[in-house]
């Protein structure tokens, strides 16, 4: 690759906007000089151009001496550039004395002194805006670049943060689960072959699911439900009568895309410390609705509620609950987070997942984990 073709785009846009300002200032003023001061003289014309060519060499060199200024010290840059001003004034004005008044014949030392004592008037202006403004034109440019790399960093870094907080998320989870899953298994393998393999069987559909939730993508509420029943139906194997398990869907919701086993945490916590404590078991609802501005979702149980061994009050220490309320914080922001409603019934957990995240817009887990 070569020097030019490293150089940003930014800097050769600038390089040409900087050039393409002078070439209009030279023209006219070369056009006018031509016309009102020494008509049809066709050297003010050549003069003109040959001024603008060095001109345009020298703003190139002016953005590497800033590129190699730039990366010393703040007081190292003032001086240097301090420097570079004097230097490039005196050559801008050598150039200058040497189209009008050498190639003119006055070639002697107090001709030039003549010709710089009147540069050093106002006109000396125009060589000191010519470096200041290129020099000006790159700290801006190093300034947005600045800006837009800290945007960069912080993005990346809060899309990081959110990948890892994910990804524990789902390690905690799914561990959570199958330690529940298998410890339900264990018991039947012993007593009846016949339920093992069916509930093998249910469980290879819920480990599927399981492993496939590490993906990040967003599932159908639909699968997330058969996932649920799954499950159910394992524990239903080991409480027998005990549980029973209802559900109250909105059809409307059921094609609605959610966040893998968002739901598992909160129906595993009804049967851990609600239904299996309790002597007579209990029921687990699941209901879904469509609402203004959102889908509601509610997991109730008519278990101990508020006198289980360990009440859900939305302080619990439990991994699940925990885990399930900050995913959907982290992807449809805290307005979808969880509330535990004790009762002495029994609980009630529900949460509302915004409409628009829903029905509009692109999977952000996905997203999330994709990047």
């Amino acid at each position: 690759m070569s020097i030019f073709e490293r150089i940003p785009k930014i800097y050769k846009t600038a390089y040409f906007f900087i050039c393409g300002w002078y070439a209009v200032n030279f023209l006219l003023s070369s056009l006018i000089e031509w016309q009102v001061f020494r008509p049809y003289n066709t050297s003010v014309l050549w003069n003109g151009l040959y001024m603008f060519e060095a001109l345009c060499i020298f703003i190139a060199l002016i953005f590497f001496y800033c590129e190699w200024l730039f990366r010393q010290k703040v007081v190292f840059q003032i001086t240097g550039h301090t420097a570079g001003l004097f230097v490039f004034f005196m050559a801008m004005s050598y150039i200058s004395y040497y189209f009008d008044y050498y190639l003119d014949g006055l070639v002697f030392f107090d001709d030039w002194k003549d010709y710089m004592l009147n540069l050093l008037s106002w006109d000396a202006m125009r060589f000191y805006d010519q470096y200041i403004i290129t020099v000006a034109v790159f700290y801006i440019i190093r300034y947005f670049e600045h800006v837009q790399r800290k945007e960069q960093e912080k993005s990346q870094l809060a899309l990081k943060n959110k990948e890892m907080q994910l990804a524990l998320l789902k390690s905690q989870i799914n561990p959570h689960f199958l330690f529940n899953t298998l410890n339900s298994i264990s018991t039947l393998i012993s007593s009846s072959k016949e339920k093992a393999r069916k509930v093998i069987t249910q469980l290879s559909d819920v480990f599927r699911y399981a492993l496939d939730s590490h993906s990040g993508v967003m599932v159908k509420l639909a699968d997330e439900l058969d996932f649920i029943e799954n499950y159910i139906r394992i524990q239903q194997v080991r409480f027998g009568e005990r549980l029973k398990y209802e559900t109250d869907i909105d059809g409307r919701c059921l094609g609605m895309d959610v966040p893998p086993m968002i739901l598992q945490p909160l129906v595993e916590n009804s049967v851990k410390y609600g239904i299996a404590p309790k002597d007579d078991g209990g029921t687990i609802t699941v209901h879904v609705k469509k609402i203004v501005g959102g889908v509601y979702f509610e997991v109730s149980d008519n278990g101990l509620g508020v006198n289980a061994a360990k009440v859900l009050d939305g302080k619990s220490t439990g991994v699940g609950l925990k885990n399930s309320d900050r995913r959907l914080k982290s992807i449809f922001g805290k307005s979808a987070g969880l509330k535990v409603e004790p009762r002495k019934d029994g609980y009630t957990v529900k949460f509302t997942i915004p409409v628009q995240e829903v029905f509009t817009s692109e999977n952000q887990e996905s997203e999330l984990i994709e990047h």
